[in-house]
């Protein structure tokens, strides 16, 4: 406290009122956009986790196969379960793949070879692929098999498959007999078939 001269008189003056008054610790503030930054951050982080736990997981070659339901692109529903007692050939395939549109012609006339037996069935399972567009890729190659899209990649999913192709030969008892990761030719995939039908 001190004293300030006025008309001759000693007034007390506080000091504390000529002093700035003492800084209020800030806080921090977040808009909107900060925070949808770090909710899109967390979200790519979770997908990429996603996609990396998936290469961390290969792909059954052998074991029980996975089991699946598929609705064919011409209406016909199934579960590979139904299929049990025939070798069955599942090619993960896509219209915009370019490994895909070099082995279709093999794979369309390995089916040929192979499908007036009762034991034999194609199927072909279109990976994130558009519906018309795969329905061309179809009709392009000429293809005859039994052919559906994998809705939400769950298929896919379920055989850990990294890209396309991929194709997967499942023996008579259900079991995952071969994987084959692309590069199908004729003769080899003929080989391979028939070493699974001869499979006790």
């Amino acid at each position: 406290m001190s004293e300030e001269t006025t008309m001759g008189q000693s007034l007390p003056v506080n000091e504390t009122e000529n002093q700035p008054a003492e800084a209020q610790p800030s806080r921090p503030r977040f808009g909107l956009g900060s925070i949808m930054l770090i909710i899109g951050s967390l979200s790519v982080a979770g997908v990429f986790g996603l996609a990396l736990a998936r290469q961390n997981k290969a792909q059954p070659t052998s074991g029980a196969a996975p089991e699946f339901s598929l609705t064919t692109f011409d209406g016909q529903s199934f579960k590979l379960s139904d299929l049990r007692g025939k070798v069955v050939m599942i090619n993960f395939w896509a219209s915009w793949c370019g490994p895909c549109k070099e082995e279709a012609p093999a794979l369309q006339a390995t089916w040929d070879a192979y499908k007036s037996r009762k034991d034999v069935v194609f199927i072909g399972i279109a990976y994130a692929d558009n519906g018309p567009r795969s329905l061309d890729f179809i009709k392009q190659y000429g293809i005859t098999y039994l052919n559906g899209p994998d809705l939400g990649t769950r298929i896919s999913e379920s055989y850990n498959i990294q890209g396309v192709p991929e194709s997967f030969i499942i023996d008579r008892k259900g079991n995952v007999f071969e994987f084959i990761y692309a590069g199908i030719t004729q003769s080899a995939l003929s080989a391979t078939i028939d070493r699974a039908l001869v499979k006790e």
